[in-house]
């Protein structure tokens, strides 16, 4: 994710480092807040504040953890306490779709449709779940990866997400059988 060098000289005061490494994270950070939360506003909040974080704590980093599991862990906190204090709120946002000559006009409106209730099922899990779900899923993390950012046993990760993948299941039914919402 990060060069170790870039780290270490922002831990010794560069702020020139300091500022690069913020600028090489930032979209890692949004992206992972914007999963979690599912609101533009919301998560744009959350990277910052948790921007804010790191470069003030950047000295208290050990590299007992990778980089970018101490930073996921930040990420991920500061959305959570988000999380509980606003209680999920429905985004009404229009995306725009974009048709691309390969694909039926059909095929994207289907699809639109499939990614937009696999984000509301994704939504309807709970917070602890839906966490273990954005960083494996989305996020592409290890399960040691989880469970260093969240601060978890490994077997509670995996018990997480086995539970989390059976909601989802029962969530997306229709799909399963072929069908389409509507």
């Amino acid at each position: 994710m990060v060069e170790p060098g870039l780290i270490k000289a922002a831990q010794a005061g560069d702020g020139d480092a300091l500022i690069s490494l913020l600028r090489e994270i930032e979209n890692h950070v949004y992206r992972t807040a914007y999963y979690i939360l599912n609101n533009e506003q919301d998560a744009m909040d959350a990277a910052q504040e948790a921007l804010i974080r790191i470069f003030t704590k950047i000295g208290s980093y050990e590299e007992k953890a990778q980089f970018k599991t101490w930073v996921q862990r930040i990420v991920t906190n500061i959305c959570i306490d988000k999380f509980r204090r606003n209680k999920p709120t429905v985004s009404i946002e229009e995306h725009e779709m974009v048709f691309r000559d390969t694909h039926s006009v059909e095929e994207e409106v289907l699809s639109s449709y499939a990614v937009q209730d696999i984000r509301k099922a994704i939504d309807r899990l709970p917070e602890h779940h839906r966490a273990v779900v954005v960083l494996r899923y989305l996020q592409d993390f290890s399960y040691n990866e989880i469970a260093d950012s969240l601060d978890l046993p490994l077997n509670t990760v995996k018990s997480y997400l086995f539970r989390a993948r059976q909601q989802l299941q029962t969530y997306l039914h229709d799909y399963q059988k072929g069908g389409v919402r509507g």
